[in-house]
């Protein structure tokens, strides 16, 4: 598995393209290194990397401010001004708490550690004792004098109301149990929770007032956010061209919901505690905002789930009651909502007008067993067409709609409705409760379990383990699984790259885990199963990466419809190997409607279930974890309230810069009157890996570690002995600085260069890592788009083994992607100061392409790590403005198996090729293609 020490063979007049330039290369790197030290910009205008879009905006709903009155503002007038807030150092700033302190001591032991009354008690006693001999007194009495402080905090004030549910129908002589019992419904008025959302000024900025046709700079449609989908500009259409709405909406703002539930478990060993949670979001913020922690999405209702013996569950009288009760509950929770429908009301915006709002119900978030229920169809059936259970890829079937099921329920009997239609009559969608709102419609795409999880971890990975033990028996089948999963553990460390430290062999499946899966999983199979089956997951992955972009073009939904049939070409290799009789399938069916629910509502990116998932521990499981577990409901509810209150304080208090600083800090400072002014700056994912990157867009940057590493000599021939290059790294050094200080004299041979240096003594500091931020809306972005990556340079890692992360280093940058990118591996980062000037850099080791195109059975771009004459690994000094964001290489790994002690620190060292992953993250895909 070592590579092979051989010299890789040059390119051929590789030319500077520059102008007036006529320099030519013999080698990839010698031409990276000319453009970097000759050529390269490390200024880019700040809006180089964002794409110039136009906007067509509905002419009837065009969100006209207006007083609070509900009357026309004039052009351009200003918002009324808010009232200004107190002072920092004023008590009233932390209202209902005295100051940071006793702020921070709540928050610390309510929401952070999540204590228990009990404990929040003892620190209480503590602390009294500890202050009472120097006459002061802890900031509460006790447990219940926190509570009250948290309940008296003024944001986030609605609050839960309980209705009690029963079967009201015929009954026989004994009848079951269920249907003498009441059901309790949780819910918060959806109206007031739309109110609170649509008013909180972080969205300022992230807020689509009116519907709109989006348009890039070579005026192709895109499609991103909710508002700039077909679905809500056909929506204000309606609206306007209803006689009883066209008047009283004329300039109102559309204000669709956008709704989720699932039913989720908290407990196994205490009997499967399973709670049905609803949440709300309102259509207007941008799919960043509402995939982003804070209050875009918020938990407002708790569906009842009756509960009976086992052999009762399958009675169709249970069964039909249980759907009624679904969809009635829904019905009642959503009422507040119906007036607002046809009459609009005044609302407060994030920019601080009023607007007249007009409430539509719109996206409903759900998995397929949920979707099954919402849309009162068949198990089996597509929720959104016709077509039948056993020909789901039939794409001549006719779509679904209300006033389609309403007309077949007047002329077809129950029996015909089930069997020929797939619908259900004994219930009736809540949606047919509220004006233009069609179930049908509204179900979203589910890219969490009809792509992630359904269509690749319950169908894709298995069936490919299914045939290799079909193939090759069950111990030889084993072997080879176990060695993928060996492939999958020696995958190279990256930022956001999960670890499996024993493969996909594990019990119990996340959505996230399935992601992680997805990313390293092409390469994991390659030389262990055939070509199609590798064709089969490329292919799906295409599709699955393109839906979860953040702004999709016309020309993407091309390439996503001709990835889509590759899926489906490639996959019947399934049938044809025995592992398959037929393939369809709900959730591999769903993939067919994809291209135009992302013309309606806009990239899925916003509308996933991974969403909600993601709100179940804050809404569900932490609070049940609080409670006593004994009619646990009530208590929960009462913890969401206060959670939801001291989150709505802390981001007050964060948008006001209050919470700098540690408490002792901030006080002494307050005291003292000395409380430095606010810093805007941008974080550098701290010592994590990756994450959101606040402030707004910008050009992409890439930083050095804010403290240079410790226990470092500063001189260059003591790092140079240090990391094994005596020579060379001084070599690398000095060519790098002669080209930044003659750039228009050749460089000079490695004895002239140290000549010409002999008297260089800066200090060297040496860095651990340097933080990549850039624009990055697809992935888990801050809320102006940006996205920060550390790649780590560090000799012993963890205190275990060398990391040397791997970089894209411009090379030209009038070439999209990866045409003007090459690769390198981080050896060392450092700065030095020469002549006044401050110099960033990187030592480099070179990787080239092996190809001029993609892989054709993987889709993957092939480097291969490049040597020079002697054998040994090319090496250069680069700025750090030259590296444009990290990249992931997967090992080629071949057909043959890994030694079981194979780690994965020496994956870049132990193979002669590997795959750019551009499933890496969504940046690296956008990015590569």
């Amino acid at each position: 598995m070592a590579p092979k020490k051989s010299v890789k063979p040059r390119h051929p007049n590789l030319a500077c393209q520059e102008p007036g330039c006529k320099f030519v290369a013999r080698s990839t790197r010698g031409l990276t290194m000319h453009k970097n030290s000759k050529h390269f910009d490390i200024d880019p205008p700040s809006d180089a990397f964002r794409e110039v879009y136009h906007y067509m905006r509905h002419p009837h709903l065009t969100a006209k401010p207006c007083d609070a009155n509900g009357n026309d503002l004039s052009d351009h007038a200003m918002p009324l001004p808010v009232p200004p807030e107190p002072p920092v150092d004023s008590e009233d700033a932390w209202f209902p708490f005295d100051c940071r302190s006793t702020y921070d001591w709540a928050h610390f032991h309510f929401t952070r550690a999540a204590n228990s009354a009990g404990k929040i008690n003892e620190a209480l006693d503590i602390l009294q004792a500890q202050l009472e001999p120097l006459g002061g007194d802890a900031p509460f009495h006790d447990a219940q004098d926190l509570y009250a402080t948290i309940d008296s905090i003024r944001e986030e004030n609605t609050e839960w109301t309980t209705y009690e549910v029963g079967y009201t129908g015929p009954k026989p002589e004994n009848p079951p149990k269920w249907m003498n019992e009441t059901f309790t419904l949780c819910t918060r008025n959806p109206r007031d929770i739309l109110l609170e959302q649509l008013q909180t000024e972080q969205f300022n900025g992230s807020f689509d007032y009116t519907p709109f046709r989006q348009y890039n700079s070579k005026g192709h449609r895109t499609w991103s956010n909710l508002m700039s989908g077909t679905w809500a500009w056909k929506k204000a259409d309606e609206i306007a061209g209803n006689p009883r709405t066209r008047a009283v909406s004329k300039g109102a703002m559309l204000v669709a919901t956008v709704l989720g539930s699932d039913k989720t478990t908290v407990s196994v060993a205490t009997g499967h505690q399973e709670f049905h949670p609803g949440y709300i979001s309102p259509g207007n913020i941008s799919n960043i905002a509402r995939r982003a922690h804070g209050n875009g999405v918020r938990p407002w209702i708790f569906l009842p789930i009756p509960k009976v013996p086992k052999n009762e569950r399958k009675s169709p009288a249970f069964q039909k009651f249980c759907r009624q009760l679904y969809h009635i509950c829904l019905a009642k929770a959503l009422e507040p909502l119906r007036s607002g429908m046809e009459t609009p009301e005044v609302v407060r915006c994030p920019d601080g007008h009023f607007r007249r709002a007009i409430w539509e119900l719109g996206p409903y978030i759900a998995d397929y067993p949920e979707q099954v229920w919402l849309s009162g169809i068949v198990q089996g059936w597509c929720c959104r067409c016709g077509a039948t259970p056993l020909e789901l890829d039939d794409r001549t079937a006719l779509p679904r709609t209300r006033a389609t099921r309403e007309y077949m329920a007047t002329i077809f009997d129950p029996g015909i409705m089930w069997d020929t239609y797939g619908y259900r009559s004994d219930v009736l969608p809540f949606t047919h409760h509220f004006p233009r709102a069609d179930i049908h419609e509204l179900l979203s795409p589910d890219l969490l379990h009809q792509v992630i999880k359904g269509t690749f971890k319950d169908h894709l990975v298995t069936w490919v383990n299914q045939w290799l033990h079909k193939e090759h028996g069950e111990t030889r089948g084993n072997a080879i699984i176990k060695d993928i999963d060996r492939r999958i553990s020696a995958v190279p460390p990256y930022p956001g790259i999960r670890r499996f430290h024993d493969g996909r062999d594990f019990n119990q499946w996340t959505g996230d885990d399935s992601k992680a899966l997805m990313k390293v999983y092409i390469s994991a199979i390659t030389g262990h199963v055939p070509s199609q089956m590798v064709q089969c997951l490329s292919a799906f992955m295409e599709v699955c990466y393109i839906a979860r972009k953040n702004v999709i073009t016309s020309s993407d939904l091309l390439s996503f419809d001709h990835h889509l049939d590759l899926f489906y070409k490639h996959r019947t290799v399934f049938i044809e190997k025995g592992v398959r009789t037929d393939l369809s399938l709900p959730r591999q069916h769903s993939l067919m409607h994809y291209a135009d629910s992302i013309r309606m509502f806009g990239s899925p990116n916003g509308l996933d279930s991974s969403i909600t998932e993601s709100k179940h521990i804050k809404a569900v499981k932490e609070p049940w974890r609080r409670s006593s577990r004994n009619k646990p409901l009530p208590q929960m509810l009462k913890t969401i309230t206060r959670l939801d209150k001291m989150a709505a304080l802390h981001r007050k208090f964060e948008q006001r810069d209050m919470l700098r600083g540690t408490s002792t800090w901030f006080s002494k400072n307050v005291a003292a009157g000395t409380l430095p002014d606010v810093v805007s700056g941008t974080d550098e994912c701290n010592e994590m890996d990756c994450g959101p990157s606040r402030g707004p867009p910008d050009c992409s940057s890439v930083k050095l570690a804010a403290q240079p590493a410790r226990g470092w000599s500063r001189n260059l021939h003591d790092i140079g002995d240090t990391i094994g290059e005596p020579l060379r790294f001084s070599d690398a050094l000095f060519r790098y600085l002669f080209g930044k200080l003659e750039p228009t004299l050749p460089v000079p041979c490695a004895d002239d260069l140290q000549h010409h240096f002999q008297y260089f003594n800066s200090l060297i500091y040496v860095y651990y890592s340097a933080v990549a931020r850039y624009y990055s809306p697809s992935d888990p972005c801050g809320n102006g788009g940006m996205y920060a990556e550390r790649i780590r340079s560090h000799p012993n890692w963890l205190g275990h083994y060398p990391r040397h992360d791997t970089v894209f280093v411009t090379v030209d940058e009038d070439k999209p992607g990866i045409e003007g990118m090459v690769v390198g591996r981080v050896k060392l980062f450092f700065s030095f100061k020469y002549k006044e000037i401050e110099y960033p850099c990187a030592l480099m080791e070179w990787f080239t392409r092996s190809m001029d195109t993609p892989d054709e059975e993987t889709g993957l771009w092939v480097v291969e790590p490049e040597y020079d004459p002697d054998g040994r690994r090319t090496m250069d000094v680069i700025h750090l403005d030259s590296i444009a964001r990290p990249v992931h290489l997967l090992p080629v790994f071949g057909s043959d198996t890994l030694p079981e002690d194979f780690h994965y620190s020496e994956s870049l060292d132990a193979f002669r090729a590997f795959y750019i992953n551009k499933f890496a993250n969504h940046a690296s895909y956008e990015f590569v293609r």
